[in-house]
This record gives C-alpha cells, sequence and structure tokens, in this order.
C-alpha cells in the first residue's frame, strides 16, 4: 500500500458485457432506454438468451462507475485505491487483473469470497445511447466491511458511486466513508451516477450527501431530477445546497462547472458519438486528475471533457492505456 492516494473510490465491481442492439430489440426485451436497471441473475439469463445471435459483437470490460472513474484516474498518473466486492470466480480474477493492469491498490483479500462477480449486459442501440441491466451479484453485499481505513486516511480525495444507494449496506458503507473523510477533512466527492437513482433513491442519495459534498458530478437530467427543477440554470443553483462545487455535464452541449465562487461553460469536442457507456466516469476522472495536479476547475473541465469525448467515439467504457498519456501531451504538452 502507498502512503498517500490521490483518490480512494467505493462501489460496485461489474464485468461489463456491452452488446449492439436496435430499438426494436430494447423494445422486445422490455428494456428501459437510457438508463441503469437491476436485475436477478434470471433475468439477465433470459436477456442473454434473446441477445444470443448478438454476442459475437460483445466487448468485455471491468466496469462499475466508480472503477471506471478511479481506473482513469489512475492511468493518468493518480495514485489510486478502490474498494468493493468480487467473488473467486474466473471474472473476479478478470477484473482484479485488469484494475492491477491500470496501477490501482485494492485490500489484499479481495476476490477470496465464494458467490457470483457482479455482471452488467449494456446495450448500445445506434444512436450511442446505452441502456445497462445490471445483476449486482456479490456487489449487492458491498458494505462497511469492505472499508479500508489506511488507504481512506492516506487519501486527498474520497469518491462516492451513487449507484451504492440502492443497496441498504452500500448505502451505509457510502455514509461512513463521507463521515470518516469529514472528520480528517478529506475531500468528498460523489457521482449521481443515473438517473433511475435520482428518481427512485433521491432520499438516499440525500443521506450519502449529507450536510453536502465538496464535489458532485451529475448529468444534465440528473441535476434536475435531483434538484426537481426544469432549467440546467435553475439545477445549477439549487445544487449548491448540496455541495461546495460541481461539474454538470450536458452531452452535446459541454458541461457546466462551478469551482465554489465561479462558474465555467465548457465547451464539448465535436466528434461522432458511438457508445455514451463510460463518458460521465471518463469526464469524473480526468476532472479528478486534473485537480490532483493542481489546475483550476476551468482547465479540469476542458481536460475532461476531451477525455469524454475521446471515449465516446469507440465502444467499452474506458481509453487503451496508451491513449491516456497522447491525451495528456496534447492538452498539457
Amino acid at each position: 500500500m502507498n502512503d498517500h492516494y490521490h483518490i480512494y473510490g467505493i462501489g460496485a465491481a461489474l464485468v461489463d458485457t456491452e452488446i449492439e442492439v436496435s430499438d426494436a430489440d430494447l423494445k422486445a426485451m422490455a428494456v428501459a432506454k437510457g438508463v441503469m436497471t437491476l436485475v436477478d441473475e434470471p433475468r439477465q439469463s433470459e436477456l442473454i438468451d434473446y441477445l444470443s445471435d448478438h454476442l459475437v459483437h460483445s466487448n468485455r470490460a471491468s466496469g462499475g462507475s466508480g472503477a471506471n472513474t478511479v481506473i482513469a484516474a489512475s492511468y493518468f498518473g493518480c495514485r489510486s485505491f478502490y474498494s468493493c466486492r468480487v467473488a473467486n470466480d474466473e471474472n473476479g480474477e478478470f477484473y482484479l487483473n485488469d484494475i492491477k493492469a491500470a496501477g490501482v491498490d485494492y485490500p489484499e483479500h479481495l476476490g477470496s469470497d465464494e458467490g457470483i462477480t457482479g455482471k452488467c449486459l449494456v446495450m448500445i442501440t445506434p444512436d450511442a445511447e446505452r441502456s445497462m441491466n445490471t445483476f449486482l451479484g456479490i456487489s449487492a453485499g458491498l458494505s462497511v466491511n469492505q472499508l479500508h481505513t489506511p488507504a481512506i486516511d492516506a487519501a486527498d480525495y474520497v469518491y462516492i458511486e451513487g449507484y451504492l444507494v440502492s443497496s441498504d449496506t452500500g448505502r451505509a458503507a457510502a455514509i461512513e466513508l463521507r463521515e470518516r473523510a469529514e472528520k480528517r477533512n478529506t475531500l468528498t466527492a460523489l457521482s449521481l451516477s443515473d438517473p433511475a437513482m435520482v428518481q427512485f433513491f433521491r432520499d438516499g442519495l440525500l443521506e450519502m450527501i449529507g450536510k453536502g459534498v465538496d464535489l458532485l458530478f451529475c448529468n444534465r437530467e440528473e441535476a434536475m431530477g435531483f434538484t426537481g427543477t426544469n432549467t440546467l440554470e435553475e439545477a445549477a443553483q439549487s445544487l449548491q445546497d448540496y455541495c461546495r462545487s460541481f461539474a454538470i455535464t450536458c452531452g452535446a452541449d459541454g458541461a457546466l462547472v462551478f469551482d465554489g465562487r465561479h462558474s465555467y461553460h465548457i465547451d464539448a469536442q465535436p466528434v461522432k458519438a458511438v457508445d455514451t457507456n463510460g463518458a460521465g466516469d471518463m469526464f469524473a476522472g480526468a476532472f479528478l486528475y486534473a485537480l490532483s495536479q493542481g489546475h483550476g476547475y476551468d482547465v479540469a473541465g476542458r481536460f475532461a471533457s476531451l477525455a469524454a469525448s475521446k471515449v465516446v467515439t469507440q465502444y467499452g467504457p474506458r481509453l487503451r492505456p496508451e491513449q491516456h498519456q497522447e491525451l495528456k501531451q496534447a492538452f498539457f504538452g
């Protein structure tokens, strides 16, 4: 373990299988478009059976929103630690090898428990929208037992995945992590993660946020849903009641970043998106990396926008390792 981390993250550990589908496929499977839906293993197996002729086009990757963010930050150059749960199975081994390759530290006992590593079907339609059906598996039992106190105490930021709100034990772990960070004056960051989390678990998110986090990540739909507002401007004003700074991503319209005093509109990069899975996670990872290097929110926002624009031009939630260095060189010189 390192004696200093830029980021300590916590979240679900999921092995993603990305599949190209049509809107007609989503309708036939009764899959809600553009959101993450929690399912049990029989339902996920039913979807896989339907998609069996699509699987030739599928791609597997380690995922989970928080993991994607921490892994991206690590590849950019952050020292990072991640707490999660994977089982002693083939997907768990695949997952651990993947985050180890990214330079992310994790608890030494991780991967020793019996069970099933979480799996997520990520269905990509021609408009690049991602619709996710997730079987949490062993991640459903993520709890305060997975918190790693020495790594938390060695971190500049703790990063909390909003998806944890859907689990009683995961939510409790997130709250415990935030409270410990606050006692040590460690900065706290949280992502709202998904419009469905905001719609169905808002009260739980409020518990996780407490009296306010230092940095909140969300997209425009999540921001308006969480604050009960109808415009981005209203949402931005209202969000200040829940956090000291924020970054709201707005897809092709760029992003709105607030550093506690000043707001910055971040222009989007002109690209053709083929897969939006992981775009928000990449934005957060690149943003946190830039902050860790002493840059301001305007610079962090522009770098994060560049990184997110790159990830949506290819399939999968993350960039290849060498692409992180290429982006750093292109942006920072």
